[in-house]
C-alpha cells in the first residue's frame, strides 16, 4: 500500500507538471490533472492539500528532477551541466513546469526563493571546486557569481522560451559562456573548456 501510495503521488505530479506546463498555474484545472494522473480527487487531496500545495511541490521539485552529469567537479562540469539544464528544459516537463511556476510566483500569490537558491548552492559547489583547481581569475567571488549566474540562466531560458519555445536554448547558454568565460577564468583554462550546445551530456547514474 505504501508503494502504490508513493507511485499515485508521482503520478499526479506528473500529470500536474504537464498541466502547469501547458498553461500556467491560473489555467490549470483540478479536474484535468486527475483526468491525466487517472486518479480520484479523493487520492489527489490525500497527498496535496490545494492546487496552491500541488504548484508549489511541483516548483521544488525542478532540481530533484534532474541528475547532474558526471565528471570531476569544476569549470567544465558547471558548463556541462547548464548544457544538460538547456536539453532537459526542452523535454523534462516537471521541470519545465517548475521554471515556469517559479517566473509566475507573484501572479499566483505566493514568494519563496527556494528554486532559485537550490540551483544557486549547486553552481557554488562547482565554482568552489573551480577556485580550487586554479581554474578561476583571482578576485572571482563565488557566492555572487553563483546568484549571477542563476539570475542570467532564468532571463536566458524565458527569453529562449518566448521567442522560440526554447528551440535555441543550447545554442543561447552556448553564447552566454563564450563571453562569461572571458571574465571569470584565465585565458588558458577558457580556451581548454569544452562549450557545446550540440549534444546533451548523458546525466549520471
Amino acid at each position: 500500500m505504501q508503494q502504490r501510495a508513493v507511485e499515485t503521488r508521482q503520478l499526479i505530479l506528473e500529470a500536474a507538471a504537464e498541466v502547469f506546463d501547458e498553461g500556467g498555474y491560473k489555467a490549470a484545472r483540478i479536474s484535468e490533472i486527475m483526468h491525466r494522473a487517472g486518479t480520484t480527487q479523493g487520492a489527489l487531496y490525500f497527498h496535496f492539500t490545494s492546487k496552491l500545495d500541488l504548484a508549489r511541490t511541483v516548483m521544488l521539485a525542478q532540481r530533484a528532477s534532474v541528475v547532474l552529469p558526471p565528471g570531476p567537479d569544476g569549470l567544465q562540469r558547471l558548463i556541462d551541466t547548464t548544457l544538460l539544464l538547456a536539453h532537459e528544459l526542452q523535454t523534462n516537463k516537471l521541470l519545465r513546469a517548475g521554471v515556469r511556476l517559479a517566473v509566475e510566483q507573484e501572479e499566483i500569490g505566493f514568494h519563496d526563493d527556494a528554486p532559485y537558491r537550490e540551483w544557486a548552492e549547486v553552481f557554488r559547489g562547482q565554482l568552489v571546486a573551480a577556485a580550487e583547481r586554479g581554474q578561476l581569475r583571482n578576485g572571482v567571488e563565488v557566492e555572487r557569481l553563483a546568484v549571477l549566474l542563476v539570475g542570467c540562466y532564468t532571463g536566458v531560458q524565458h527569453f529562449s522560451k518566448l521567442s522560440c519555445r526554447r528551440a535555441d536554448l543550447p545554442d543561447r547558454i552556448a553564447d552566454l559562456w563564450q563571453y562569461m568565460l572571458l571574465g571569470i577564468a584565465p585565458p588558458q583554462v577558457a580556451a581548454d573548456m569544452v562549450v557545446n550546445p550540440d549534444t546533451p551530456l548523458l546525466a549520471a547514474g
